[in-house]
């Protein structure tokens, strides 16, 4: 499953990129995410910035542990986790448009099991939906975080 989300926000890119690597105070503004535990804090950079992270998906709680495989300063980050036989990989990107920003959130599920490639292949088109809304939630609640202020 692949997917990509956009919003775009009425604050400069620098601002919009301060939020989404703000991951010590992002459950104060994501509401879906309801606990953030910070397992290592690489000094001088992303790569390898790893956390735990606990939110709200489908009306359950889920816990995740992600970390950060790639970035680039003012543009983006891509993220990693492994659960349940699959790997997920996401990228939050930041762009220019005009003084506003485009923040997009991509994301995939690569089933490694042959069950679970089978059990994606039978679920998959119900999850896509979902999990588009989920992440469109994520990033306006982001944006309405920055527009406010």
């Amino acid at each position: 499953m692949e997917l990509s989300v956009f919003v775009e926000i009425e604050k400069p890119l620098e601002d919009v990129w301060k939020a989404i690597i703000d991951f010590e105070n992002c459950s104060n503004y994501i509401e879906s995410i309801v606990d953030l535990e910070i397992i290592n804090q690489p000094k001088d950079t992303l790569i390898g910035f790893k956390w735990k992270e606990t939110r709200i998906m489908f009306g359950k709680k889920a816990t995740e542990i992600m970390w950060i495989t790639d970035y680039i300063e003012n543009e983006y980050y891509q993220t990693r986790a492994e659960n349940h036989g699959t790997i997920y990989k996401s990228k939050l990107s930041v762009e220019p448009v005009g003084k506003n920003t485009k923040l997009t959130m991509s994301f995939s599920g690569e089933a490694q099991s042959f069950f679970v490639k089978i059990l994606s292949l039978c679920m998959g088109f119900m999850m896509k939906g979902s999990m588009k809304k989920a992440i469109a939630k994520d990033l306006n609640d982001i944006k309405n975080h920055l527009e406010s202020n």
